[in-house]
């Protein structure tokens, strides 16, 4: 029996109503720095501790290539006092906010598909950070959708939607599965550490949604068919968070530092860059594709200067900015949903027959590939 081919036929993006600029963000910034040093004058005086540097947002830009995010609340961000979100516990029957995240990106890309959410088998939510252990909320989303079939979480970091879209488009070709839903609720403001210069402007918030389904059930007008997938993990601390359910039983400090993202910058782009290039090239090469038969590379939005080293060392010249889209600038790193919002916002013009490629890396490491053709 011939595998079913697998198609993506619809995307939806969530996009949360705050932004901030880099201005905004800096002066927060620069304000908690100023009452910090104040406050620790005697120690700096003393030569006991060096005074905190301030940021700006052309060491922003340089250092990344972002200049705004968005964000699900700006006012505890922004407050040199709290410096974090603030939002609301919310009841144990009241929807969680990542459910209420994923059902307006879900929607979109049911309808963008023409599929009912009665008619999906399959709901996956991938991302870096759930907001509970359970039940899961992709369970939650599956009800509050009226989706049928099963429904489970998953987290692989910022490759959670390739790794994903790579469960999906195994179910589907198993036979079990005729439609699937892959949801990126990421609120990486969460996890964000505001006072720390190196990392304060990186991530943002937002949610993705992809409707995979298969080719003989697919009435969308336009789709990409998912030509192979690709996974790869090895393990690195360069990129780490420690907080967990064990915290309470080790008794470590909850708001401790190691309780947020915490990442070797330097280490992370020297070894990342090339691991993502060599996938996406053995990737291609064993499906007889050419890297020069690529329109399009929707990679992971982490960083300027990492995806444009990525798309030299896959394409072999310098990317055209129509061949590897960025989105980073204004959606900052949204971990899983990165290279989603890419895809969302920039596949529309391909041409039928045009490859693309779908790629996402981070913490573990892993990184993930989905070579796709628009049909």
């Amino acid at each position: 029996m011939t595998p079913a081919k697998v198609l993506i036929t619809g995307s939806g993006l969530y996009t949360p109503p705050n932004a901030i600029d880099n201005d905004a963000l800096v002066a927060s910034y620069n304000a908690w720095v100023d009452a910090e040093n104040a406050r620790q004058q005697a120690a700096i005086d003393a030569g006991e501790r060096e005074p905190l540097a301030h940021s700006s947002s052309e060491f922003i830009v340089k250092a990344s290539g972002i200049q705004s995010r968005y964000v699900l609340d700006a006012e505890g961000i922004l407050n040199p006092e709290r410096m974090r979100p603030q939002l609301d516990e919310r009841a144990n029957d009241a929807p969680g906010i990542q459910c209420e995240m994923a059902l307006a990106a879900s929607r979109q890309a049911l309808d963008s598909a023409g599929v009912a959410a009665a008619d999906i088998d399959l709901v996956i939510v991938a991302c870096s950070n759930l907001e509970r252990a359970y039940p899961a909320v992709a369970v939650e989303l599956q009800q509050a959708l009226g989706a049928g079939g099963y429904a489970f979480d998953m987290n692989v970091a910022c490759s959670s939607a390739t790794f994903a879209i790579d469960n999906a488009v195994n179910a589907i070709r198993g036979g079990g599965v005729r439609r699937a839903l892959v949801v990126n609720p990421e609120v990486c403001s969460a996890h964000l550490n505001f006072r720390d210069r190196d990392s304060h402007f990186i991530f943002g918030d937002a949610c993705t949604a992809l409707v995979l389904e298969s080719e003989e059930v697919a009435t969308a007008a336009s789709s990409f068919e998912v030509v192979g997938t690709r996974l790869l993990t090895r393990f690195s601390n360069a990129i780490r968070n420690n907080a967990g359910f064990l915290n309470r039983v080790t008794d470590s400090d909850p708001l401790a530092v190691d309780k947020l993202f915490v990442q070797e910058g330097r280490r992370v782009f020297k070894d990342v860059c090339p691991m993502v290039a060599e996938l996406i090239r053995d990737h291609l090469s064993s499906l007889q594709i050419t890297p020069s038969s690529v329109s399009r590379l929707w990679l992971h939005q982490a960083n300027r200067h990492m995806n444009d080293l990525i798309a030299r060392r896959v394409l072999g010249h310098e990317p055209e900015l129509d061949q590897a889209p960025i989105i980073l600038d204004r959606y900052a790193n949204t971990s899983s949903a990165g290279s989603v919002i890419a895809f969302h916002l920039h596949h529309q013009d391909l041409e039928p027959g045009a490859f693309g490629v779908v790629c996402s890396f981070g913490a573990g490491y892993s990184a993930g590939c989905g070579v796709i053709r628009r049909r």
